[in-house]
């Protein structure tokens, strides 16, 4: 192994085991409350600054964990989306949002972060805007959004936003306080089946509700 590719080596190393730390911290204390500092120690650093060396500003490094996890939740979604005919219907379509981030995590092991992240990462508006933006310019996510919208009955569009909001805090929230529980050792089913099953259930029916006229 030559000199550069020991040091390239070592660099990966501490980004991964940087993200991975900052994840946790992220999960369990809420983004505004960790430092970069806090992350760097906590990841092992004698250098505080390592974070801003390898990553920037925590915007930053929020995007580098958000777009890990992106990468592997997409790859999962267009896999299904290849696997799909014509006769799916708006269960299928909305299988498509729930259950390649459940596989994800089940892929991840039984100790995980990610959901408790997510769920941080949706009280900070700023932050949540960005992931927002990363997800508009996901074409597998455009792709579900489009047949789900071909499968719902005629709705005035502010009733559409709305019920697409309730629909990203349904799966948010759910995998965060199943993640929660599993990290707190409480009696619950650690199969994930049950849990995504109840979810798709539960935004299909709520996409297909009345609209009562205000």
């Amino acid at each position: 192994m030559t000199r550069t590719t020991s040091r390239d080596a070592r660099a990966a190393a501490t980004q991964e085991a940087i993200l991975t730390t900052a994840e946790q911290l992220f999960a369990e204390h809420g983004i505004a409350n960790v430092s970069n500092r806090q992350i760097s120690e906590a990841a092992g650093q004698g250098n505080n600054a390592a974070v801003g060396y390898h990553f920037g500003t925590k915007t930053d490094l929020v995007r580098a964990i958000a777009q890990k996890h992106a990468e592997a939740i997409t790859a999962i979604r267009e896999r299904m989306l290849a696997e799909m005919d014509e006769s799916a219907d708006l269960r299928d379509w909305v299988a498509c949002l729930v259950e390649p981030v459940a596989e994800h995590l089940d892929d991840l092991g039984d100790q995980t972060w990610y959901a408790r992240f997510t769920a941080q990462l949706s009280t900070d508006p700023a932050l949540r805007l960005l992931v927002d933006r990363q997800t508009a310019d996901d074409d597998s996510i455009r792709a579900v959004i489009a047949g789900i919208e071909r499968h719902l009955p005629a709705m005035p569009p502010e009733v559409w936003r709305a019920r697409a909001t309730m629909m990203r805090y349904l799966l948010t929230q759910m995998n965060a306080e199943r993640e929660r529980a599993i990290a707190d050792g409480a009696p619950i089913d650690r199969e994930r089946r049950a849990t995504t099953v109840a979810l798709v259930d539960a935004i299909t029916g709520m996409l297909q509700a009345p609209v009562t006229a205000v």
